[in-house]
């Protein structure tokens, strides 16, 4: 597929190399997940049904995004939870945000399930529930990539330890089946 005008390669596959960076590699698939959520609107507004950047939303959904909410609810939040300071009063947003990855994963299966259909059946448009199931989840997908982005990263950056980085960023490799040493 051709990504629309402005995306090109955002979808594509993030190098793995990044992951020796993984606070930085987490902001590169949060770029992607904005774009997915362009993607999402792009396929509410539309009354024909554009097949090819469901298929890309399909994958990103049940993969890509399925393993980054593992990466953070796993490794990122605890690593945080350990090294985050009183002041930093960073429970309650770690807290609204597994909340959050847990309604998500609720809403995507049935964006999921909604898009495969619609691909099975080569229906010409998508119905008006799952176009709106779109719109809400791309709407709150970017509300919940805002939070992270303004509060969580930043504290990342300022309270991780290199000792933490390099074990944030093995772990993520693993996750994705690659020997992090390797992809350098």
């Amino acid at each position: 597929m051709t990504a629309p005008a402005g995306q090109e390669g955002y979808l594509s596959a993030l190098p793995q190399r990044l992951l020796a960076s993984p606070l930085d590699f987490i902001l590169a698939d949060h770029l992607r997940q904005r774009v997915v959520c362009s993607l999402l609107d792009r396929l509410a507004a539309r009354h024909r049904f554009e097949v090819d950047i469901a298929r890309e939303v399909l994958v990103h959904i049940e993969n890509d995004m399925a393993i980054h909410v593992i990466d953070e609810e796993q490794d990122l939040f605890p690593l945080l939870r350990r090294r985050a300071q009183p002041e930093d009063q960073l429970e309650p947003v770690l807290g609204q945000l597994s909340t959050e990855h847990a309604e998500d994963g609720a809403h995507a299966d049935h964006i999921v399930a909604g898009l495969k259909a619609a691909l099975a059946g080569h229906h010409e448009a998508l119905d008006e529930t799952l176009r709106a199931e779109l719109s809400r989840f791309a709407a709150s997908q970017r509300r919940h990539l805002a939070l992270e982005n303004a509060v969580v990263m930043p504290l990342a950056k300022k309270r991780l330890t290199p000792v933490d980085l390099k074990a944030l960023g093995g772990r993520m490799a693993a996750r994705r089946g690659i020997l992090l040493e390797a992809a350098r």
